[in-house]
Parts: C-alpha cells; structure tokens; sequence
C-alpha cells in the first residue's frame, strides 16, 4: 500500500479494508515506508526506500515481518540490504513510469549480477506492463511491483489490466 497523499486516519481506513481484500484472497500485505503503520495494521511487512528508516529499525518496530529494501541499480545497495538481512530487494525503474519521478535506472543486467550474490526475493519495479513484463521474469526478477498499468490505465479497467498479465 502506497498511500503517500493521504492522512494517517484515511491511510488506516484504506488499509483494513485492503488488508482484508488480501487475507480473502492470501496475498501479502505490504506497507510502503511506514514501519508504524505496518505494525498498526498488522500487515505483513513494509517496504523501505533508502530515505526511510534501516531494515534493523524497522525490524524493531515489526518484528520477524516481511521488509523489502530499494536498492534502485545499485549493487552497493544491494550488497547492504543483504548484509542488513532484508526479506527482498527491489530494483528499478526499469522502465518510464506516471506513478513516480524516475531518478534511477535498472537494467536486466543488475538483476542477473544480483542474483549470483544472493538468493533473496529481487522485486522489479517501474513501468511494468503487459508487454514488457515477461522480459523481467525471463531475466531472474522473482516478483514484479505494477502499479500504473493496473490503476491508470486508459485501456482496461483494473480486473481486465491483471488479466492481460497472465
């Protein structure tokens, strides 16, 4: 969930009704940057960018919960995130995205280069769609962060969106 013009009340309110959405059809429930508001919704985990707490802070704060660390192109970053032990990490922008201001970009060579270093979850994000999406998969990404083309779609409704993932 990644709410970032909301208030704290419209953010809870928003998340008890996603958090059940995803217990109904088991699939994890992830906060973005909020640790607090992981463990106030009992989700399964948050995600943290590089201007947000550590993962050892944020693991004071959940628990043994999922947390997922960017690490935008960077196999410093990368490297760090494992060493801090973090659940995933994610890379991107792969591509050009309306969700958010691109400052980074990925190629599929970091997530080949990472995954010889580890074998924690690597999540892609940025610009992901129907048509570029397997690409990623094929090159070792093993989940696929898709925002815009599921929620701003001027084709498909969101339902629709998904199914053209399959």
């Amino acid at each position: 969930m990644r709410l970032k013009k909301y208030s704290l009340k419209q953010k809870i309110l928003i998340g008890k009704k996603i958090q059940r959405v995803c217990r109904t059809n088991k699939v994890k429930f992830i906060i973005n940057d909020e640790p607090w508001l992981a463990k106030k919704l009992n989700a399964d985990g948050c995600h943290l960018g590089q201007k947000d707490m550590s993962v050892n802070d944020a693991r004071k704060v959940i628990g043994n919960k999922i947390i997922g660390i960017t690490c935008h192109n960077s196999i410093r970053l990368a490297k760090s995130a494992i060493k801090s032990k973090a659940n995933y990490l994610a890379f991107g922008a792969f591509f050009s995205s309306e969700t958010k201001r691109v400052k980074f970009h990925a190629t599929t060579k970091i997530l080949k280069k990472v995954k010889k270093l580890t074998n924690i979850p690597i999540v892609a994000i940025g610009g992901i769609n129907s048509k570029n999406y397997r690409n990623l998969l094929l090159n070792k990404a093993n989940f696929l962060a898709i925002s815009g083309y599921i929620w701003k779609n001027k084709k498909y409704k969101p339902e629709k969106a998904i199914e053209t993932l399959k």
